[in-house]
This record gives structure tokens, sequence and C-alpha cells, in this order.
């Protein structure tokens, strides 16, 4: 929607909000995704989605019965999952159909990310009676012994070893928010499981270039996606799984959950949200300003990248992008700072001449290659008041310190009053879809 100049505008940056004060001849259309109702009540929608209708399952306590242990995936806290709402009922009704406590494991997700302990890890479980009754554990993708080797994918060969403690559970549930996901088409469901509690070469195998710079893996599709595609082929080869799928709007408030078969209640999440998130915009834009979606995906610079990447189906050849980051935890792993270096010294086409022959991706530099998206269609600006000067420099984005300044320079350098301002960053994909 075209907004005037003179009505606020601000951006999600950090837990709270970053105001624009743009120029006063902007002309301003601000991007959002189409409002979703919120549920009246949060707790009774979750209760049916388990026990009154779930998606191509039976009901959660019947799925447990005579089951004599279970594992609940959870996400890291690079999303903001309602944790706190779901996991007591579930785990609930797991013992109340007979699962002993001491057999039921909540299971984070970490991926190749760190793992999330001591308060981080009861911000994200949300709930203390969960942190004191359940047994909640870490994922870690390099300890080769807590795995299970389920062979190759038949399509492509994919290595796949999935965590023992949820490939050997009687009872297989994953829950997360599903949203859109620069290489995967969305988040949630199977992704969960791989790469989320993947051993390092699956997923090393899955960011290697033959699928990083597939046409297809793209945020908002699945189809022909090969990474949506091994990802189906492994959840299918560990045998039934089920998941819990949750979808949240704006305000970060519960809008739609989902529980069943894992593919299959995936699915419905993505459908229901879909039609939401991909906002038709009718011409692209030499400015474009967005976000890293606020906390807690701003965090470090390693997941800013994302916000880069969903919006530049509306930039022009040739504009700026700013975003805004607040990067509050610094810049990311060691792993990812090599590659950002490597980027530097070597440039983006050697650079990514070095990675085109691995068929195992180093830990993190997929995300550097990703940054070379938006490198190669304009400049990119970053606004943050979290990186020192040392992780600046390894940035290779312009930085700024003033965003206003930013905005009106961008559009003296474009010749264009128009510009585009996308709030919530990486959770709204723009569509550039010309008049007809």
């Amino acid at each position: 929607m075209t907004s005037p100049a003179d009505a606020p505008v601000s951006i999600a940056y950090g837990r709270g909000h970053l105001p624009l004060r743009l120029p006063a001849h902007a002309r301003i259309t601000t991007v959002r995704k189409r409002a979703l109702p919120k549920l009246a009540d949060p707790s009774g929608a979750i209760r049916d989605a388990l026990e009154g209708a779930p998606v191509a399952a039976p009901p959660l306590s019947r799925l447990a019965r005579g089951k004599r242990s279970a594992c609940i995936l959870i996400c890291d806290i690079t999303r903001p999952v309602p944790n706190r709402l779901f996991l007591r009922p579930v785990i609930e009704t797991l013992v109340a159909s007979g699962i002993p406590l001491d057999r039921i494991t909540v299971l984070v997700a970490t991926g190749l990310h760190r793992p999330n302990l001591g308060a981080e890890l009861a911000e994200l479980v949300g709930d203390p009676w969960v942190l004191a009754e359940v047994r909640v554990e870490n994922h870690y993708a390099r300890d080769g012994a807590a795995h299970v080797d389920l062979g190759r994918t038949a399509t492509r060969g994919t290595p796949v070893t999935i965590d023992r403690r949820f490939a050997e559970a009687e009872l297989r549930i994953a829950t997360g928010l599903v949203e859109p996901h620069f290489m995967a088409g969305w988040s949630g469901g199977r992704k969960v499981v791989a790469p989320g509690v993947a051993g390092h070469e699956t997923i090393r195998t899955f960011h290697s270039a033959r699928f990083m710079e597939d046409p297809l893996a793209v945020q908002c599709n699945l189809v022909g996606n090969p990474l949506h595609e091994e990802q189906l082929e492994i959840v299918k080869a560990l045998g039934p799984c089920y998941a819990l799928n949750t979808v949240l709007d704006e305000d970060r408030d519960l809008a739609f959950v989902s529980f069943g078969e894992i593919i299959a209640s995936h699915q419905m999440a993505v459908d229901f949200v879909g039609g939401a998130t991909r906002v038709p915009v009718g011409r692209k834009f030499r400015t474009v300003v967005t976000s890293s979606a606020g906390y807690p995906l701003d965090k470090t610079y390693y997941q800013t990248i994302k916000g880069m990447v969903t919006p530049l189906d509306i930039l022009e050849p040739g504009g700026t992008l700013i975003m805004a980051s607040e990067c509050s935890e610094g810049f990311g792993s060691p792993e990812f700072r090599d590659a950002q270096r490597r980027l530097i010294k070597l440039g983006p086409a050697r650079f990514l001449a070095t990675l085109t022959a691995k068929s195992l991706a180093e830990v993190d530099e997929w995300q550097t290659e990703m940054q070379l998206k938006p490198m190669r269609l304009g400049r990119v600006e970053l606004y943050t008041t979290g990186l020192d000067q040392a992780d600046r420099d390894c940035t290779g984005v312009h930085l700024i310190t003033n965003i206003d300044e930013a905005v009106a320079d961008a559009m003296r350098r474009g010749g264009d009053d128009a510009i585009a301002v996308i709030p919530e960053g990486p959770y709204v994909i723009p569509i550039h879809q010309a008049a007809a």
C-alpha cells in the first residue's frame, strides 16, 4: 500500500521498532502481508488440533497409546515459535496416554547452530514446568556417535544421519513455525528434522552449491525444490513422523495451528499462510528499505542475510537495498566469519567459483553464498548498532550510521522518489507483478 511521507513508518528492529523519518517528497509503498486473524482461544485451538481435527493421523492421545518413548523437536532460538503455548499440553497428553515423563525428550533442533543453554534455553522453552519435569537437550550435528545412519537418498545421493534420540523414539513429533524460507521454500515440518537434527554431512550437502544455486531453491516454492524433495525423502525413510505447525501474525500472536502426519499437516499450514505472505507489488524500486524481522532473527549478522534475499524481486537492478538489523549477539560463528573474509579477499566471482566443485559445503559459508545474490543485483547497505569495527569490516556491504540520510542518498542516486518499505523483513515476500 502507498503511504504519505508524513505518515509514521517504522520497521522491526531488535525487540521493538526503528522509526523512519523519510524525506517529505518520498512516495512510500509499505509492503505488508495480508492481516491474519488472531485465534481468539489459542489454547483451545491447540487442543482441537491435537485431539479434535488432526491431519491425516489419529488424535495424539491415540498415537501415544502403547508407545514407550517420545521425542519432541523444537526450533532453536532463531525462530519465535510459541513453545510456551503447546509444549505442556503435548507432553501432558503423552503422559496421560501412558508414556512416562522420563521417556520423553524435548530436543532443540539446532542444525549446525550453537546450542541454546541457561537463560536462553528457559526463554526458548517458555514454560518452567517443562524445564523442571522433562529432559530438554540440544542437538549436536558434529557428534557422529549421536546419530543413526540412514544411508543415502535415492534421488541425489545425500548422506543421511539423524539424531539417535529422534530416530529411535517410538513417537516422533516435530514442532515449529511455518514461514518463508529463502532456500527450502517454507520453514517448519520436515525442515525441523533435516537439517534440524541431521548430522553435519547431511547439512553440508544440503548447503552445497548444487542445491544453493538451483533456481527452484527459493522462498515460497516447494515444487521441484531440491531441498524440499530431499527433506521429504528423509522423513519417509525415518518412518511415521508427526508435526505441530504454527503460524504467527505480525504481532507474533497465534493465527493458525495444525497437527498430524508431518507432510500433510505442514502443507495445510503452508496453504493457510501462503496467500498472505506473498504480496504482489506493481512495480520495482530503486530504493528498498527492509528489516531482519527483529528479535530473534536479527540477533546476528549471519541471520540478517535472509532479509537481504527475500525482497530482491522488487529491487531494480543497480538499486539500493537498505537493511536494518540490530545484530545484538554480534556476527555469527567463526566459520561464517572466515567465509566472509574469503569473500572480501577473493571478490564475489572468485568466491563463488571456489564453492561450485564442492560436494560438502564448509560450515556456514552457505550464508555468504546467499549474500552474493543481493550484491549481484545492486548496492547493499546495513544499519546496525550491534557490530564492532572488526565485524563491520567483515560484512562485505556498505555500513551506514543514519538510515534516514541513507534513504535520501539512495533516492538521489536512483533519481526516483518512490521507495518500498518492508517492516517485517523476510516474513514478507514481495512479488513483482506488473499491471496488465
